[in-house]
Order: structure tokens, then sequence, then C-alpha cells
């Protein structure tokens, strides 16, 4: 009995063990302790709202956590808190050196924050899993396997304003090497792309512009930082704004008030004068009722015999007007053919006339004989104007004299001296 307590008792503390390491593994299985892990680092301007332990978000995914968290020394007046992270494998692969970013949100309404990251666009990979190695350039044209070694760091000309080689090139395409040497590059810093292994090996350093050597005494990687103020922050800043702009709505209701009591008092009045002019509109609803019967508005304003009388005279109208027509129509015949008769006469009278200029034209003479005979003619009724019978029938007749003044009767010298 002892011995088969014994076994029970020992198995018992072997599962208790095994469910305790199971647990222990699935846990750190879970929580990615077996993974690698890259570390960054951002400079917030407060810690409000993290903490560390806090997830770090990624396209909506939970890829990492916070690490460390502490202020900056007195002394540095550029940045406040020092935020470290890390990423967990393979996530930090969608970090490159262009276009990823970390941003400081809005978690919830009780001034929670959460830190993001965004992927990459362009560039080259923060971290590198491939051994580093630094040869002098001048054996890079015989080295073995060239295309499977690619280079580490990026190579600038001598002023710093042209690139030479980018970094991830195999050195097999390097065929500029000349113009590397004349830069001042003596060391080409390479990495071998035939072995990766589980831990990093280099960091990209934006200063130098090449990968270093990883160890765990390295410095993270930096990223930028977008940060939006706690929802606490937000809130105080907004009701600062409202308690600014509280008298003024206090305002607007006072005046919003008088505007209702002065519509209630217009609507009370309009229901009066609406009372006041109920009796006219029966009266008119009444008298408007009573025009289509006998002895209405319309027959008040044209009576009967006025109404024959009207008829009568617009029948006349339109007999006239029928007789106009036609008397019009006789006028324009008769006017036609005035028109023609008158065009014969102009077409005879041109023809006499052009008959007359032909005798002229013929005979240079006649245009004298005619002027002799007005001349002969002019004599001979000057001459009947003096005969004595024919004197009379060219007198002309007596006109109103004008009035003689009459003269002074003649005196005597000495009748002038006298007077």
């Amino acid at each position: 009995m002892e011995r088969a307590v014994g076994w029970f008792v020992a198995l018992a503390m072997a599962l208790l063990a095994f469910g305790f390491v199971y647990y222990v593994y699935h846990t750190a299985e879970r929580k990615g302790w077996f993974l690698t892990k890259a570390p960054y680092y951002i400079f917030t301007d407060r810690a409000t709202g993290l903490k560390v332990g806090d997830p770090v978000i990624m396209m909506g995914l939970d890829v990492g956590q916070i690490t460390r968290m502490e202020p900056m020394p007195a002394w540095d007046f550029q940045h406040n808190i020092y935020v470290e992270f890390e990423v967990r494998d393979p996530n930090y692969g969608y970090l490159w050196t262009l276009g990823s970013r970390a941003k400081v949100t809005t978690a919830d309404f009780l001034g929670k924050r959460v830190l993001e990251v965004t992927k990459g666009t362009g560039g080259y990979p923060t971290y590198i899993f491939n051994p580093l190695r630094e040869v002098p350039i001048a054996e890079v044209q015989g080295w073995p396997d060239s295309s499977k070694w690619l280079l580490a760091q990026e190579v600038w000309d001598a002023t710093g304003t042209n690139l030479l080689a980018k970094a991830k090139t195999p050195l097999a395409n390097l065929t500029n090497l000349t113009a590397l040497a004349a830069a001042g590059c003596t060391n080409l810093l390479i990495m071998d792309a035939r072995e990766e292994r589980k831990s990093m090996t280099g960091v990209w350093n934006d200063e130098e512009g090449r990968y270093d050597a990883y160890t765990k005494k390295s410095k993270p990687y930096p990223l930028l930082v977008d940060e939006s103020a706690a929802v606490t922050e937000r809130l105080e800043e907004l009701m600062g704004q409202i308690e600014r702009a509280l008298p003024n709505i206090l305002r607007l209701t006072n005046q919003l008030a008088a505007v209702l009591s002065n519509s209630a008092s217009l609507t009370l009045n309009l229901n009066e004068a609406v009372l006041d002019a109920r009796p006219a509109i029966s009266n008119l609803t009444t008298l408007t009722a009573q025009l289509d019967h006998p002895g209405a508005l319309g027959e008040w304003l044209l009576p009967t015999n006025i109404s024959r009388q009207l008829e009568g005279t617009l029948g006349s109208a339109d007999t006239a007007l029928v007789s106009a027509n036609a008397v019009l129509a006789s006028a324009n015949t008769n006017l036609t053919a005035l028109a023609e008769n008158l065009g014969r006469s102009l077409d005879n009278l041109a023809n006499l006339t052009s008959n007359l200029n032909g005798q002229v034209q013929a005979n240079t003479n006649v245009l004298a004989e005619i002027s002799r005979m007005i001349v002969n003619a002019d004599s001979f009724v000057q001459g009947l104007k003096h005969h004595w019978l024919l004197r009379s029938a060219f007198r002309a007749k007596d006109t109103n004299a004008p009035p003689t003044v009459p003269s002074a009767p003649l005196r005597a010298p000495k009748e002038k001296d006298k007077r």
C-alpha cells in the first residue's frame, strides 16, 4: 500500500511538473519569448497614456511591446521622454529606412494612448542577419563568389553630393572601383548573402550610411515619431474654448428669448387681426356666392339693353370693316391701273423727249430759231400792251398809295420872323 501511494504521488508530481512546463512553454510561445526581437526607440513630448509592457501595433496587429521609458537628462533641451520598444520576428522585416514611422495616437476616451509603427516604403532594412566583413578595395576585384557578397554601405564621392554605390549591391556589379578609390574609400564593408543567422548582425546607421555591427550593447534603431495629444488634454483645451465662448452663447440665448417673445406678441396680434377680419371675409364670401344669380354684379355693370346695343354696335362695326375692306381692295386695283397708265405716260414722255433731243442734235439751228421766236413773241406782246385798243387789258391794278405828308404853307419872311 505504501509503495502504491508513493507511485501515485510521484505520478501526480510528474503530471504537475509537465503541466507547469507546458503552461510556461505555451505562454512563452504566445508572448514570443523564443522569437527574435528587434529593438527601436523614439522620443515623445510626454509619457501620458503609455507604460512599459503596452503593445506595439502595426497594421492593426500586436507586433511587440514597450520595454523601457525614462525621462531624458535635464540638460537635453530637445527631447523629453525616451521610449524603447521591441518588434518581434518576422514583423521587423516591414520596417525600412524610408517610410517607417512611429505614431503615438489616442486609444480611448480615458487618456490611454497606443504606440503604432508603419510599414516602410523603400530604402534599406533596419536590421540585417548576414555576417559582416570589411575588406580592402584592392581585393574586391578578385573576390571569390562575388555575386553572393553584397555591399553593406553607401559610397559617395569626395564632395558628398553624388552616390557612387548603393548598399545591397552585389560585388560583381561594382565596375567603378577606380572612382570608389578616388573618393577616398580604402576598405569596403560587405555582407555574406549565403548565410542568414537567427540574431541581428548589423543595424543601419543613417548618419554614416552603413550597417554597424550589432551587439547587445548596440544602440537601437531610431524612428521618427508623430505624436497626438491625449484625450484629457484635448478635453481640457475644449473646455477652455467653451468657457471663452460661454458669454457669447448666453448673450445669444438672451437674444433668442427676446426674438421668441416678439414672435409670440406678433402671433397674438395677428390672431386678433384675423378675428377682426372674419366678418369682412364672411361678407365677401356671401357676395361672391351671389355673382352667378340673376341681378348679380355682372348684370349691374352691364345691363341687358347695354348688351344688346353693344352687340348691334359690334355687328355694324363688322359690316363697316367688310365695306372698308372692299373699298381698300378697289382702291388697290385702281392704284394699280393708275400706276400702269402713269408708267405708259412716262414712257411716251421719254420717247417725246428723246425725239426732241434727236431733232435738236440733228439740226443745230433749232435752238437759235426757238430763241429768236421767243424774242419776237416778247416784242409782239410788248407791242400789244402799248396798243390803244388792248392797253386796258394790260393795265396794272391800283393799290393803296402811301399817305402823303402835307407840306407846310408858304409864308413871307416877315411872318417867319414874327413867329
